[in-house]
Parts: structure tokens; C-alpha cells; sequence
């Protein structure tokens, strides 16, 4: 409560320049009673008003009521960090309610009925289950999603005493409104970047609890971990350079800033292709100090699976249990704050995007090779040139017939802004999969495994200040010299080990589902849980199961070691994602 009783907040997230706003909100006559960023966000939006949202740089789902003009405000950050759902439905006396919250299982005592939503199977689908995070879209009948980089006022009792149905919803945010000029060489870029990047850092190591870092040993992780010992250790104030910046208050900032980082979490997957323990080892081996080592058992999990969707409300392409259980063991040890790498792949197309770039670079020869020789050496199977060749000719051929076609990407609004076609085409391409696609999913994603322990994650990357300045950058800063990442990998090469920072295979935190299902329980797999469960007459005659059947048919072949290919594990994981999420649901409601 604030302002003599006029607002009540309820807010999930951090905003992480708290101490600037709090000092100008001084500057103005606001007093106050408390060290926290929730009493800053009242005062700044009792000052400010809806463009209070534009001044923060942090996360959030909130929620104002203002007693004196009864309307409820509702927003939510930037790029999607933290969740937000609302319903419109009845009381018990058949009166029509409003309901909000960050979790969908908060909105379900409230339904007339739990039930999957009308398109459940099309959204949940392979091809379709990072599509549906950037709309309103959930996979819960009469739930909606609030978007991201939106807010709304919600009045319930009008003139008419009609409470409304609908919910009016306003951007207050665009990538595109804050593109910028692009400094006049890319060394200048490099050391701009440096800047925001560990400025963005040093701000959210604020803590008054010990942080840490999920380090996977790629590129994104280790370059947060590494930064977080930069600062430290050497000191961002002794660089004016990285001083000189809009949103840093050096004094208070270092007097917040946690001494307690040196904690580095590393999932291990021994004898499968996904492990990168020895890249995570040279790391901390870099930086002196100790790491937590997980070897991921999936038995020492599996049998709270059901427990775990219920929790994680939603499906995705890969089991969650190497990041629940990671999350979990950074709880254990008495870390409540990570800092971690999440963003990077999408500003920069740490995917295999990479080829987007060909059609920037398809009238310069040189970086045109460069750009296929650089996707071709982040495969685990490079190709002959030849059959290289070969595919950067086919997609510059598809590529022109998509765009003289008047080919869309997923993003109706966006087409419409008038910045848009200032982005190159590598950039609109990135643009999105980081606020549309894949993103959007990996942050909920992230927000769920973690928060299930009491966990949070900050993500350096996604300061909207640096991601403000990478899109505003030309492709061949990303993509350079054989590199991906090329900027990151020049800003932080002074304090990261080389063997990290110019590594150039990926591979991502996954789940390494297939080599489970083909071992048993004696050697830690899940073989007999799978072939159980596609057996049982509840997984045949599950209705949201597409094809219960052939399913069953594939997990025998794959625990039979028929398989070599692994990218049939999500498509698997996904056959069974509906199932899961059925039986988690069903559980739901008995708590509902």
C-alpha cells in the first residue's frame, strides 16, 4: 500500500534500477519508507503514470489498484520475463469476475470447468509449440495471456455497473522505436557493447542474498560468470568509460552489490553428446574458484514428473528435469539468485538461423563464404563444400521467391511499424524468434524452472539497453572472421578463457531423452518407465494423444536401440507431452 492508502501493488519480478528512480523521486518530494524496488514502482507510478514502464530496466508482472479511481492497472515487462494470465468468468452467485495471476493454476478455482483448450492439439504439435507464448493463447479453455510490452487498466464497476469482458490492452514498448545509429566502426561497436554489457552486469548483481550462475560452458553463460568476476575482482568504477552511462549510480550501486557471487552450478550428461562439464571446468579453473558439478540421474527425478507438469503448467520440445534439478541444487546450497545467459542465442543466432545472414552478404562474395563457412563449422557434421555451396544457393533461390511472393514472418504489427524495414534481413529474421518464437518460450521456460525452487534468474543479455543496440547493428558484426557472436566474443576475450570464448561448436542445455529411454534402470535410464507407460491402456486411449499407437511403436524401437538419430527424441517428447500434461491437469483440479 502507498500514497496515503491510494494504491495497492501486487508484483512478481525486480526492477533492477530502483536506486536511480528512487534518488529522482526524492529529487521530487517523494518520501520513503523502505529499501525496496515495490515501493519505487508506486511512487514512480504515482509520478509518471503508464510511462513509468518506459524508465524501468528489469522484469515484472504487476498489478495497481488505485482506490480513488477504482481501475486495477495491469502490465508486464518488456521481452515477456515474467508471466502474467487473467480470465473473465463467474462467482459462485453467477456474478461476472475478473481474475488475474502469474500462474494459471492460481486461476483455476475460479473456472466453471478445467479443461484443455480447443486448439490444445495444434498448439502443443511440434512444428507449433513455440508459436503460442507470444500470443494470447494458453493451453487452458477461458485463460488468457497478457502480452508482453503491454499494459491495461481494468475499470469493474462503470457508470452502468456493468463490469466490462474484455480487457483493453496498449503497447507501451517496441524494439523498433529505440534503433539507433550505428556507431562508424565495429571497433567502437565492440567497446559500446562491453559497456552496456557490463554495466548491465554490475546491475543485477544488486543482492542482498548470495548469487550465482548456471554455467553451462558456452559462450553466453561463461561471458556472464566471467563478467561477474571482472567486476569484482578489478572493478567497474575504475573505468570511466563504463561509468559514463544514463543509468549508473556508482556509489550506491557498489554498496548493494553482493560480495557473495562465486557460485557456478554445472549439469553434467555423462557419455551422451550434450555434456560440456569440460568446458564449464575450464571456466572456474580461469576463475579460481569452486563449482557445484551435477551428474543428472534422471531416475532420482523421474518419479515427480506428473508433479513437475503440474507445476510447469505448459509443454516443450524437451524433458525438464536437468534444469529443474539444476535449479534445485542451487537452492540447496543457499543460492537464491543466478545471473545467467539466456538471450544471447537470439540476438545474435546461436541456431541455425546462421544462413538467414546469405542474403545480406548474397552480392559480396567474400562474406558470403565467410557466413556459409561459419554455419558449416558450428555442426557437429560439417558438409563438403560442395554440398555447402549447394545449400546456400538453394536458400538464396527460396529466399527470393518468399520475398517477391510477399512472404510474412509471424509478426502482423511489426510489418506495419515504420523501422521495420530498416532492419536487415538477418536481423528481421532474429527480431522474430526473440519476441515472437523462441524466446518468449525459453524465458517462460526458465521462469518455471526456477521459480518451482524458489530460484531467480536475472539475464544480463536481456537488458533492453544492449538489445536496443544489437539490433540496431548490420549482420556482419555478428556473424565475422568464421565467428558467431563475433561482438560478444571481442568485448569479453579480456577476461574469459580463449578455449571458451573462441570455441565454436554448440550445444545447448538439453535434455539427452533418447540415450535414457535406450538404458534401463540399471544403468540410470528410463526404459522400463517408457515401455510401462506407452502400454498402458490410460496412454491408449488418451484423447489429446495424437496417435497413441505408432508412438508406442517408436519408443519400443528406441529402447531397443533401433534409432541412431537423436533429433527424434523431441519429437518423441512431444508425442508424450499431452498425456503428462493430462494427468498433471487432472491432479490440478482435485487441488483446485
Amino acid at each position: 500500500m502507498s500514497g496515503g492508502g491510494q494504491y495497492y501493488i501486487v508484483f512478481n519480478g525486480e526492477i533492477y534500477n530502483f536506486l536511480e528512480l528512487r534518488q529522482e523521486l526524492i529529487a521530487k518530494g517523494y518520501i520513503f519508507h523502505t529499501d525496496s524496488d515495490t515501493e519505487v514502482i508506486l511512487a514512480s507510478f504515482d509520478a509518471w503514470g503508464e510511462q513509468c514502464l518506459n524508465r524501468f530496466n528489469g522484469m515484472w508482472a504487476l498489478a495497481i489498484w488505485d482506490c480513488q479511481k477504482r481501475r486495477l492497472f495491469l502490465s508486464r515487462d518488456r521481452f515477456g520475463k515474467k508471466p502474467l494470465f487473467y480470465a473473465f468468468t463467474k462467482d459462485k452467485n453467477n456474478q461476472d469476475i475478473f481474475v488475474f495471476a502469474s500462474e494459471m493454476k492460481a486461476i483455476y478455482p475460479y473456472l466453471r470447468e478445467v479443461r484443455p483448450a480447443s486448439d490444445f492439439s495444434t498448439m502443443t504439435k511440434i512444428e507449433n509449440i513455440f508459436d503460442y507464448e507470444g500470443s494470447e493463447h494458453t493451453l487452458i479453455e477461458g485463460i488468457k495471456r497478457f502480452p508482453h510490452s503491454h499494459f491495461a487498466y481494468y475499470e469493474p464497476y462503470t457508470k452502468t455497473q456493468t463490469p466490462p469482458k474484455t480487457l483493453q490492452v496498449k503497447r507501451y514498448y517496441s524494439i523498433l522505436n529505440h534503433l539507433i545509429t550505428p556507431l562508424p566502426s565495429y571497433t567502437q561497436a565492440v567497446e559500446r557493447f562491453r559497456e552496456l554489457f557490463l554495466d548491465s552486469v554490475k546491475m543485477r548483481m544488486r543482492s542482498d542474498v548470495a548469487i550465482g550462475t548456471a554455467l553451462s560452458g558456452g559462450l553466453d553463460s561463461s561471458s556472464t560468470m566471467c563478467a561477474m568476476a571482472y567486476l569484482h575482482n578489478q572493478g567497474a568504477k575504475s573505468n570511466p568509460k563504463e561509468s559514463n552511462l544514463r543509468e549508473s549510480n556508482l556509489q550506491e550501486s557498489n554498496a548493494r552489490e553482493s560480495k557473495d557471487w562465486q557460485h557456478a552450478f554445472i549439469a553434467c550428461f555423462k557419455d551422451t553428446p550434450l555434456d560440456e562439464s569440460k568446458y564449464a571446468s575450464q571456466v572456474v579453473d580461469f576463475l579460481d574458484i569452486k563449482a557445484t558439478f551435477l551428474e543428472i540421474n534422471p531416475l532420482k527425478f523421474w518419479d515427480k514428473i506428473e508433479h513437475y507438469f503440474y507445476m510447469f503448467e505448459d509443454v516443450y520440445i524437451t524433458s525438464p528435469i536437468p534444469m529443474i534439478a539444476t535449479y534445485e541444487a542451487v537452492k540447496q546450497n543457499g543460492v537464491s539468485v543466478t545471473l545467467d545467459g539466456h538471450g544471447a542465442d537470439e540476438l545474435f543466432s546461436g541456431y541455425g538461423h546462421i544462413i538467414e545472414a546469405l542474403w545480406d552478404a548474397r552480392f559480396r562474395p567474400k562474406k558470403a563464404l565467410d557466413i556459409l563457412h561459419t554455419l558449416n563449422q558450428t555442426r557437429a557434421q560439417p558438409c563438403p563444400n560442395k554440398a555447402l555451396y549447394k545449400e546456400g544457393a538453394k536458400f538464396l533461390l527460396k529466399t527470393f521467391i518468399k520475398k517477391t511472393t510477399g512472404y510474412k514472418l509471424k509478426l502482423p504489427q511489426t510489418h506495419t511499424h515504420r523501422h521495420f524495414d530498416t532492419l536487415d534481413h538477418f536481423s528481421a529474421q532474429l527480431y522474430e524468434i526473440f519476441y515472437q518464437t523462441i524466446l518468449p518460450t525459453l524465458l517462460r521456460n526458465y521462469d518455471r524452472y526456477s521459480m518451482i525452487n524458489g530460484v531467480e534468474i536475472r539475464m544480463p543479455f536481456m537488458d533492453h539497453r544492449l538489445v536496443e543496440f544489437v539490433f540496431s547493428l548490420p549482420f556482419d558484426y555478428k556473424i565475422r572472421g568464421g565467428y558467431t557472436k563475433r561482438l560478444i566474443r571481442d568485448s569479453v576475450d579480456s577476461f574469459m578463457p580463449k578455449g571458451v570464448t573462441w570455441r565454436k561448436s554448440k550445444i545447448g542445455f538439453n535434455s539427452p531423452f533418447m540415450q535414457w529411454l535406450e538404458r534401463d534402470k540399471a544403468h540410470n535410464g528410463l526404459k522400463e518407465w517408457a515401455l510401462d507407460l506407452v502400454h498402458s491402456r490410460d496412454f491408449l486411449e488418451c484423447e489429446l494423444v495424437e496417435n497413441p499407437t505408432k508412438t508406442a511403436k517408436q519408443i519400443e524401437q528406441i529402447c531397443a536401440g533401433a534409432y541412431n538419430a537423436n533429433d527424434i527424441g523431441g519429437q518423441i517428447w512431444c508425442e508424450l507431452n499431452p498425456y503428462l500434461w493430462q494427468k498433471s491437469l487432472k491432479n490440478a483440479v482435485k487441488f483446485a
